[in-house]
């Protein structure tokens, strides 16, 4: 497993200092490693605080957006990056761009066994989109879901 920035750093919002939590890693483009990404992102987001229904939906928009990268994108390592700032967390799925199609929701996928998971990924986020990665060659899914901490009482 690739290292993780898993720390918080500090950033100013409108006159004044909101925490930001970060955390990211890489794992092989293997289908094996769908159920390994899950188990860090949530345990990030449990170690961040975060409520219940926070690691829920956001475990199953990594599910879904690392799955299309090890299958869509003959990519050999696919990353994941968790951004927690204010009341939104980012999920960053990028891969290294060598797949021949652009993600997007299939049309009548609701009512087939497999293509849901963009239309999923669109029903719990805020928003999400594609944007070339850092290096230019391959591309990044991202999602923007509400990001709640958990209440003291419990989860």
């Amino acid at each position: 497993m690739a290292s993780s920035n898993n720390a918080p750093s500090l950033e100013r919002c409108g006159g004044f200092v909101a925490e930001r939590l970060q955390d990211a890693f890489h794992l092989p483009a293997r289908r094996t490693s769908v159920p390994e990404a899950r188990r860090r992102v949530l345990s990030v987001l449990n170690e961040w605080g975060a409520a219940q229904h926070v690691r829920d939906d956001v475990e199953l928009v990594v599910s879904e957006l690392f799955t299309n990268a090890v299958c869509h994108s003959r990519s050999e390592r696919i990353g994941c990056e968790l951004t927690v700032v204010g009341a939104h967390v980012r999920v960053e799925i990028s891969d290294q761009g060598r797949g021949t199609s652009m993600p997007r929701v299939q049309p009548g996928s609701l009512d087939k066994e497999g293509g849901r998971g963009l239309f999923l990924v669109g029903a719990l986020s805020e928003n999400w989109g594609v944007r070339a990665g850092d290096d230019s060659a391959g591309r990044v899914v991202w999602a923007d879901l509400p990001y709640k901490a958990a209440s003291r009482g419990g989860h």
